[in-house]
């Protein structure tokens, strides 16, 4: 019995990064051997188990063999006699397909050292497109290693349009594409994820909606950038800048301008009322992909209120509190901050833009803050009761925001 480090623990480590966990393949063992040694079982499609002490994952070296569509249709062989090599070729990419033994040293058969030296995303072998899912992951990893120079190999791309051309994506299911997308969102260079999708045809079948937004212009007064899915892949990358990894704060920056695809021609470059154009299609895409309540719900938000972020320091006091309450925010003031962060990538992710000052979100966090301080506490102390309490902190709430805005509204 043999015992391997492998995967992206090898990987970073080879890159200087960090390595947050750690996986290995045992090679020469049978089930019942893992057992004896206390190994706690925990795999449901091959054997996987915990080790007794330190929890990681020991996984038997296995073969698979494709069985049908998806990433469900395999058949896995997981017996003694099943080589370090046979496990490592069936991985994605030559990066991940390195492992260190118990001395130390580094086994490389398909030139994943050559490959980090080279930049490069390289699959392993043809067996690449048997499974959609590596279409997701590749993307995801060009979105966390663009920033270190990383590009797709040429012939790897070529296996992911035969992939989409071959409908082996329309296959992936739900779950799967939002568990990578919510990984990539949270990556250094989101951006790269999409236009990864894009370049090899799988953002039209995964993502149409962001998809459709490629192509169409906006004003180049406001958006230098002109094309809509240049701004999209933009407002990702400001959004990894100003809340790293935070995949709620890309989900909304991703989603924001979907209403921009359904501008009718005679319209454009103009978007008129895109904000409220926006909801029907990102719900579609919520529910499609089952995205979490509050990635769904915050995205809604942002989608129908961000212009009205934008023009706060235009918006009368009144009209300040009603969008703080249709965000929640004094019963729920994170959703305020995260959705501050989402407007202030939107304004950032414009060319030449993404170092622009936003007091707006200032301004809103300062109203916020002196309508919190109104209680009804002291209305109660002067005889009102009923309605009458809930009409006075509201005028009281309108003239401390009105206050506010005297104060904050910046100089031109």
């Amino acid at each position: 019995m043999q015992i391997y480090l492998v995967g992206g623990a090898v990987r970073d480590q080879l890159l200087g990064k960090p390595v947050a966990d750690r996986d290995y393949v045992v090679v020469g063992a049978t089930p019942e051997e893992m057992r004896r040694l206390g190994y706690k079982p925990v795999g449901k499609d091959f054997p996987v188990f915990l080790h007794p002490h330190s929890g990681e994952e020991y996984a038997l070296a296995r073969t698979e063999r494709k069985t049908g569509h998806g990433y469900r249709g395999f058949a896995f062989q997981t017996d003694a006699s099943v080589t370090l090599e046979q496990d490592l070729e069936r991985r994605d990419l030559a990066i991940n397909a390195m492992a260190v033994d118990a001395q130390g040293a580094i086994v490389d058969p398909y030139g994943g050292r050559r490959d980090l030296q080279a930049r490069l995303l390289r699959h392993v072998s043809p067996a690449f497109v048997e499974d959609p899912v590596r279409v997701l992951r590749v993307a995801r990893f060009a979105a966390r290693y663009a920033p270190l120079g990383f590009r797709i190999a040429d012939e790897t791309l070529a296996l992911m349009r035969t992939m989409v051309d071959g409908g082996e994506v329309d296959h992936l299911v739900p779950e799967r594409v939002w568990t990578e997308t919510r990984k990539a969102l949270a990556e250094p260079m989101p951006s790269a994820f999409v236009r990864a999708l894009r370049d090899c045809g799988a953002l039209r079948v995964v993502f149409p909606e962001v998809d459709a937004l490629y192509g169409v212009p906006q004003r180049a007064e406001f958006h230098p950038e002109i094309d809509t899915g240049t701004h999209i892949e933009l407002v990702l990358d400001a959004a990894a800048r100003l809340a790293p990894g935070d995949d709620l704060i890309g989900w909304c920056a991703l989603t924001h301008d979907l209403g921009k695809a359904l501008t009718p021609q005679h319209e454009l470059p103009r978007h008129v009322r895109h904000e409220h154009n926006g909801v029907a299609p990102l719900r579609a895409l919520c529910a499609r992909l089952k995205v979490p309540t509050e990635h769904a719900a915050l995205a809604e938000l942002v989608c129908r209120h961000h212009l009205e972020a934008h023009r706060a320091f235009e918006l009368r006091a009144s009209t300040v509190l009603e969008l703080l309450e249709k965000l929640d925010a004094f019963r729920r003031p994170e959703r305020l901050r995260n959705f501050l962060l989402a407007c202030e990538a939107d304004k950032r992710g414009r060319l030449g833009h993404a170092d622009d000052a936003y007091p707006q979100a200032d301004y809103l966090r300062a109203a916020h803050a002196a309508a919190t301080a109104i209680s009804a506490a002291q209305f109660v102390a002067q005889g009102l009761s009923g309605t009458a309490i809930g009409a006075a902190m509201r005028e009281a709430r309108v003239h401390a925001i009105e206050a506010i805005k005297q104060t904050s509204k910046p100089r031109s």
